[in-house]
């Protein structure tokens, strides 16, 4: 029992004391009006008390709350990486559109492949696709993405194929600038030492060419070459006129570092 509601009793049992002294007629009056007073107060501090029971019981203890903490920060996380999913499959998925799209408006008659393994080798920039000459693909076959052009292939096998890169040195391709009618033979370039530099050059441009950053360069499709003509092959970075011709540095339409999914040109439709 707490202090109030020790000190209410001893006032009711005064109180019932100095009534018991009176008469009995007078003294029930008293004790019902006395009561008709004092219930209200009595049956507030009960109701207080159930209250203040009741909010001590909905209080959770320190490790409670933790343990809750805990879960919910589990629960973020697994939502965090559950939404990165959906954004990688959602990529995935329009890329793969685009290129089915790539596909049935072309041109040429398109083998899909995909890039099975990349060689290593400081001097060759080559790729190995999982397509041969049981799915139609022959040596010396343009392969490419709705992007740009990837290379070509040379050695074919059964099932795979290896792609000579068009980052590559040994690989020459026609090529021209658009708006102007300058052509020119582009290849990689390597730096010594280190492999393949990722970038291109035009040689054979007149001195006057003049071309300017950000210059789309396509395959010119001359005749008797591998490469179609309309092929994105790049974009300028610089030019400069050199003693007897022009030279542009080209980077590469794709970043053939990462490309996945590609197609084989082995006709036209």
């Amino acid at each position: 029992m707490n202090r109030v509601n020790a000190i209410i009793v001893l006032v009711i049992l005064a109180v019932a004391v100095a009534i018991s002294a009176l008469g009995s007629n007078t003294a029930q009056r008293l004790q019902a009006g006395f009561l008709g007073l004092v219930s209200p107060f009595l049956k507030t501090g009960s109701a207080v008390q159930q209250r203040i029971g009741a909010v001590g019981q909905g209080l959770k203890t320190l490790g409670q709350l933790e343990d809750e903490n805990g879960e919910l920060a589990m629960e973020n996380k697994n939502l965090k990486i559950t939404n990165q999913i959906l954004r990688d499959l959602e990529a995935e998925n329009n890329k793969l559109r685009a290129a089915l799209e790539y596909k049935q408006r072309s041109v040429f008659k398109l083998v899909p492949a995909r890039v099975i393994s990349r060689d290593s080798s400081t001097w060759w920039n080559t790729v190995k696709i999982n397509r041969g000459f049981e799915d139609g693909v022959d040596a010396d076959q343009p392969v490419l993405t709705d992007v740009g052009l990837v290379g070509k292939t040379t050695t074919v096998g059964k099932n795979e194929s290896i792609v000579l890169l068009v980052t590559d040195e040994i690989c020459r391709v026609a090529a021209k600038a658009e708006g102007t009618r300058e052509q020119g033979i582009l290849s990689g370039q390597r730096i010594q030492d280190s492999g393949t530099s990722g970038e291109m050059q035009l040689n054979f441009l007149s001195k006057t060419a003049d071309l300017q950053a950000g210059q789309k360069i396509y395959t010119a499709g001359v005749s008797g070459g591998v490469f179609p003509s309309g092929i994105l092959l790049g974009t300028v970075k610089s030019f400069k006129a050199r003693a007897l011709d022009g030279q542009a540095l080209v980077e590469p339409a794709l970043d053939l570092s990462s490309v996945e999914d590609v197609f084989v040109v082995v006709g036209a439709k």
